[in-house]
């Protein structure tokens, strides 16, 4: 077996990407919290580093070279090159959705396409950050300026992808090919949902009342409004009580989180442990024995009755046990729904999320695509971050062929549904567990 060879120290710095998470390691930039100074060479990594965002070893991770784009952005591109109507530019692609699975779609149709038009319609201002390390981010001391890797508008420069952020997509109109938005309608010739789904609260947690951390901003607010630190832990005698409602893997990961930074934690749920989905694991169980020392008090067996808000701003839940508590702030995790308004207005299959088929990743609709958290194969959602790349490759791969006016009797690359390792980002209790 050859030894790894480290290039010369004049050699481009390279970049390797994840095969778990997507998270890209850089060699110029290194990875500093792991002890990688800037300019660290991938051969010289230890065997036993891991990703930082999901904890995989150094096997996992495979050469990654960024999509290239036309030098001046998307202005730059040629006019000819873009394919015309009737003497107008043709409508391009439009995606909904400016977190993961959104910019995998555009890095994915760049890599494929120089001058293919790329629109990204997004709720929010479409930053681009590691939503895993929301539920760690205290422990790892990583500073709020941190989380962001590229702001939205620096991503869409350098895809040269028109971005609208701050935008709501509202209906689609199937047979016209437009898709309705709070700043006008945008014709396409595919269209691709990346939406995600958002927190399913049940009736008893209303949702002015509880946290969702489903994005950066809400956890962002969140840490201010429990008057956290930039990095570290709350100063003595200061102890918020936040109760968190669902005992997940988001919800256990919370807990042990802002446990660490000083918080009083109330975890509750139906289940009588912790992680019940891996119970046959026994990670329950695991997770409680690593707990014994924090301020983690487990409630199982129990819902929450009712929930009101209190004159001082606390708030009061009265849990099915009878028991009623106090809490500065709760937190739902109470598991993800796809929402259904676009799918609806598109008339697009619906199995509890948007129906895809399992090889192609096709909606019931030939210009729709969807991908990520709002999808669901055979009725099943997987709503975990390795499956994103694999997606958009193989819809992008569509998209591409169609527009070469190539036949699609077969899929270019046909999408794999695998089976998923869950990495449970407990820092007192890191698991890994069959998903």
């Amino acid at each position: 077996m050859s030894l790894p060879v480290t290039p010369p120290t004049d050699a481009p710095f390279r970049q390797y990407i994840c095969n778990a998470c997507g998270w890209i390691y850089d060699e110029a930039k290194g990875d500093p919290d792991s002890g990688l100074a800037p300019g660290t060479r991938y051969e010289d990594i230890p065997d036993d580093w891991a990703c930082p965002l999901c904890q995989v070893t150094k096997a996992d991770f495979s050469p990654y070279t960024p999509p290239a784009r036309p030098a001046g952005g998307a202005a730059a591109r040629p006019a000819a090159a873009i394919a015309r109507v009737g003497g107008k530019p043709a409508p391009g692609v439009v995606i909904v959705g400016g977190g993961r699975a959104g910019w995998a779609m555009a890095e994915a149709l760049r890599g494929l396409d120089e001058t293919l038009p790329i629109t990204l319609v997004s709720a929010c201002a479409a930053d681009v950050y590691d939503k895993p390390l929301l539920s760690v981010a205290l422990a790892r001391r990583l500073a709020v300026g941190s989380l962001v890797r590229e702001t939205g508008a620096q991503a869409a420069e350098r895809l040269g992808v028109r971005l609208m952020a701050q935008t709501q997509a509202t209906l689609v109109n199937p047979r016209a090919l437009t898709l309705g938005t709070t700043r006008g309608t945008l014709p396409f010739s595919e269209l691709v949902l990346a939406h995600g789904a958002q927190v399913a609260l049940p009736p008893t947690l209303p949702a002015e009342l509880c946290w969702r951390i489903n994005h950066l901003d809400a956890y962002l607010r969140l840490r201010q409004s429990l008057g956290l630190p930039d990095t570290g832990t709350l100063p003595e005698g200061v102890a918020p009580h936040v109760a968190i409602v669902g005992a997940g893997l988001i919800g256990s990961e919370l807990a042990n989180d802002l446990a660490l930074a000083g918080c009083r934690i109330t975890l509750i749920d139906p289940m009588p442990e912790p992680l019940a989905r891996w119970s046959a694991q026994a990670a329950g169980r695991t997770a409680l024995e690593a707990w014994k020392d924090l301020p983690i008090r487990f409630v199982g067996g129990a819902g929450v009755q009712a929930m009101a808000s209190n004159e001082d701003g606390r708030k009061r839940l009265t849990l099915s046990t009878g028991e009623t508590l106090l809490a500065d702030q709760v937190i739902a995790a109470t598991g993800l729904a796809t929402p259904n308004r676009l799918a609806t207005s598109a008339g697009l299959a619906w199995a509890n999320g948007i129906a895809v088929d399992g090889t192609t990743l096709a909606t019931s609709h030939p210009r729709i695509h969807a991908l990520g958290d709002c999808i669901t194969i055979d009725g099943q959602a997987s709503r975990y971050i390795e499956p994103i790349g694999r997606q958009a490759a193989t819809i992008a791969a569509k998209i591409a062929a169609r527009r070469q006016g190539a036949a699609l009797d077969a899929c270019p690359v046909p999408y794999e549904v695998r089976p998923t390792t869950v990495r449970v980002k407990t820092t007192s209790c890191p698991m890994t567990l069959a998903g």
